[in-house]
């Protein structure tokens, strides 16, 4: 008798403790974006919200969603349930969000100069020195640090897709359209500038990545109604007065390009409540 309650206690304190295990690994998988720091941040009052079933950020934040995605450098798909998310206190504070300074001076004397800031995964793109554009970027991860000097645009191809990396689950090459290539090493690996999936923390593998919805919506199916276009409207800039044919190209003396800065350290485990920054 007391061998089968010891037997039955066993199984019941190992399968008690096999779903806490799991419920942990199963948190530590949905990102806490407000784990992410970027130096930017300190100027803004915000807090953390964990996203509900059935949020949006458009049903959430309305006509201003733009601006929270841009604040958290992510997109639409990867706000789901139990995903954590920063909210200002103020929405009016990250209006037109940008951490990319209005003028830069060391470009002043460009027609066209690009300046990516891994510390704030953002690009800004500039002319003579004054910012046109800027845009939040998927910055390599640990292990696949995007690498950081001075570069120019080589070549530009927008319907580039990868040789190494494929789409989750599928053997389909992934989509890497409006590439723009800036580096290539001695071993003849290529970085590209292109439309991928941002999830607000250092995930590519070396590229940087820009908002791309019409290839969300082609290969994953979401989101239904594709507003964010960054990638594509980064490459038409670069690429004038050249239009696209859809093939690979080859540039001469292509605009000059500046990589700063460390991207975040990542933490993806989910805080145990909300927290607020100064």
């Amino acid at each position: 008798m007391r061998f089968h309650l010891c037997c039955h206690l066993t199984i019941f304190f190992c399968c008690l403790f096999l779903t806490a295990f799991i419920r942990i690994v199963s948190a530590a998988k949905v990102p806490a974006l407000c784990g992410i720091s970027h130096p930017s941040d300190a100027r803004i009052l915000w807090e953390c919200k964990r996203i509900q079933k059935g949020e949006t950020l458009e049903s959430l934040f309305g006509d201003r969603w733009i601006d929270v995605a841009r604040f958290n450098r992510i997109d639409r798909r990867h706000v789901y349930p139990g995903v954590r998310i920063k909210v200002p206190n103020n929405i009016e504070d990250i209006k037109d969000f940008s951490p990319m300074p209005d003028y830069y001076e060391p470009a002043a004397s460009e027609e066209k100069f690009i300046l990516v800031d891994l510390s704030e995964q953002f690009l800004g793109a500039y002319e003579y020195g004054r910012l046109v554009f800027s845009t939040p970027a998927a910055v390599g991860e640990k292990g696949h640090e995007t690498p950081t000097g001075e570069f120019r645009i080589s070549a530009y191809h927008s319907t580039h897709k990868s040789t190494l990396y494929f789409i989750e689950g599928r053997r389909i090459p992934y989509p890497m359209h409006y590439g723009l290539r800036f580096h290539i090493t001695k071993r003849w690996v290529s970085y590209w500038i292109h439309g991928r999936d941002l999830a607000g923390y250092p995930v590519s593998h070396g590229c940087i990545g820009l908002y791309d919805e019409e290839m969300q919506k082609k290969y994953y199916g979401y989101p239904k109604n594709p507003v964010l276009r960054d990638a594509k409207f980064l490459f038409d800039w670069v690429i004038s007065p050249f239009t696209d044919d859809g093939r690979f190209h080859i540039l001469k003396n292509g605009l000059r390009m500046l990589i700063i800065g460390n991207a975040p350290e990542t933490d993806l485990r989910p805080p145990a409540r909300g927290v607020r920054k100064r």
